[in-house]
């Protein structure tokens, strides 16, 4: 089995707080990705995720997304999905996520 690799890093933009996930988020990732995501998440107002470095998007990983667009509603913070490119970008939409998040195709369209 190949190993899988998952990076993180965080930064600021317009107000924003920017997680930035790199690599893939499936299933042998998203437990590692929702504790990071909840750390950074506790400690912000507004928070969008860089999916700009992300290669794959697995249904794991969109339950990651979906649990912290309802906490953000739930605690009456913002919440954005910023930058997916291809095949993330394909599952985001074939899976309707735009329903429960706005998506932003760069960090330049946060309000």
């Amino acid at each position: 089995m190949a190993e899988e690799t998952i990076a993180f890093q965080t930064g600021e933009r317009s107000g924003w707080t920017l997680f930035g996930i790199q690599g893939r988020l499936d299933r042998l990732t998203s437990q590692e990705a929702g504790e990071k995501a909840d750390e950074v998440f506790r400690a912000t107002r507004k928070l969008a995720v860089d999916m700009s470095g992300l290669e794959y998007l697995s249904s794991a990983g969109i339950r990651v997304l979906l649990r912290l667009a309802k906490q953000a509603k739930a605690e009456g913070k913002e919440f954005a999905l910023v930058a997916p490119k291809s095949m993330v970008k394909t599952v985001l939409i074939e899976s309707r996520m735009d329903m429960f998040v706005t998506i932003y195709q760069s960090e330049d369209e946060l309000p």
